[in-house]
């Protein structure tokens, strides 16, 4: 799982080369996971299907993002014999006033089995937190 987890970073790094332009009257949410062996990706908004999964961009208001985070529970959090315990979760975003033009930042991370998720502003200033959306074993 951790080599798939570290091809699927590779790829999306030499895919980040490739994003489009930003549409200046949409707002623009890049996605940033804050640990090393983590994966996350756009999946819905506002339960529409995102259309890449490498970001987020939506128009002008309200919306509530979903994205996919994957990480590995260190063996330290388990037990002394532990291997890493791989997590497959869902977090929810809401934000009432995207602006168009502006970029925004979604981080995640986890701290044991609890993922969490932060929506920074263009000033890095935090405007949204994630909910937990299920997890499950990979």
């Amino acid at each position: 799982m951790r080599t798939l987890m570290l091809t699927g970073g590779l790829l999306m790094l030499a895919g980040c080369a490739g994003l489009p332009d930003p549409d200046p009257t949409q707002a623009w949410i890049d996605l940033d996971s804050r640990q090393q062996d983590t994966e996350l990706q756009a999946l819905k908004v506002d339960n529409a299907s995102a259309t890449d999964k490498r970001y987020f961009e939506v128009q002008p208001g309200s919306h509530e993002l979903k994205v996919r985070y994957q990480f590995a529970v260190a063996p330290s959090n388990i037990g002394p014999d532990a291997e890493p315990l791989w997590r497959d979760c869902q977090l929810n975003v809401k934000f009432k006033d995207f602006n168009a033009g502006e970029r925004y930042q979604l981080q995640a991370g986890n701290i044991g089995f609890r993922p969490w998720a932060k929506l920074y502003d263009q000033q890095r200033k935090v405007i949204g937190q994630g909910t937990p959306a299920g997890c499950q074993r990979t």
